[in-house]
């Protein structure tokens, strides 16, 4: 991981002598990892169509199995595992991300400039107690949320929860450079959900949506 942090450093002291700012630097250093992640992003896109196609058949079963929880369960899991869908998908783009928030804690740990700098008010070397913790809850659940295939919410209704709290809670223990690298992380996955269904290449997948 070492090698990556160091990537991330490296990074951030190159966009700050292009920006002058070191917020700056951070929002172009995550948009720089939003790229590398895209085609895992487009994967990801699929599968939620994917799953949205099904839709008419997962209310079927739905319908036929409401007094029957353990039978609609097994029946909606034999029908996404015969179609090849996963429906933790909306999750796993967030796990995917993990290793470079991780790297990220690392460089900002080692970058020493970073921990005197300030953005929009925000000491980015310190924990921000209130907004920034808020923010970052707030964009992981709509990320987690606009990324969760139809029909799938039930399933995902703890992760829904667990991943914003989790979030929250860990901005107001880590510096804001972290928080800040995380929420702008989520609202460019949230930009990516609207826009690449309409890319050529899944025209089709969005067109049954």
């Amino acid at each position: 991981m070492s090698w990556l942090s160091g990537i991330m450093q490296d990074g951030i002291a190159y966009l700050y002598g292009l920006t002058g700012n070191y917020g700056l630097a951070i929002i172009f250093l995550t948009v720089i990892v939003r790229v590398v992640l895209f085609p895992f992003t487009v994967l990801q896109t699929r599968s939620t169509l994917k799953m949205q196609q099904l839709q008419p058949e997962i209310a079927a079963i739905q319908k036929k199995y409401k007094n029957e929880p353990d039978k609609l369960n097994k029946e909606t899991m034999e029908l996404w595992r015969k179609h090849k869908v996963n429906p933790l998908s909306g999750c796993l783009l967030l796990l995917a991300q993990f290793p470079f928030l991780i790297a990220f804690f690392q460089a900002l740990d080692r970058y020493q400039p970073l921990k005197t700098a300030t953005f929009l008010g925000w000491n980015l070397g310190r924990p921000d107690k209130i907004a920034l913790p808020l923010l970052a809850a707030a964009s992981t659940f709509l990320q987690v949320r606009v990324n969760t295939p139809a029909g799938a919410e039930s399933s995902q209704s703890s992760m829904m929860f667990i991943f914003p709290i989790l979030i929250g809670w860990m901005a107001t223990r880590f510096a804001a450079a972290l928080s800040l690298y995380w929420v702008v992380s989520n609202l460019c996955s949230i930009g990516e959900r609207f826009i690449i269904p309409r890319m050529p290449v899944l025209k089709r997948e969005a067109g049954h949506t």
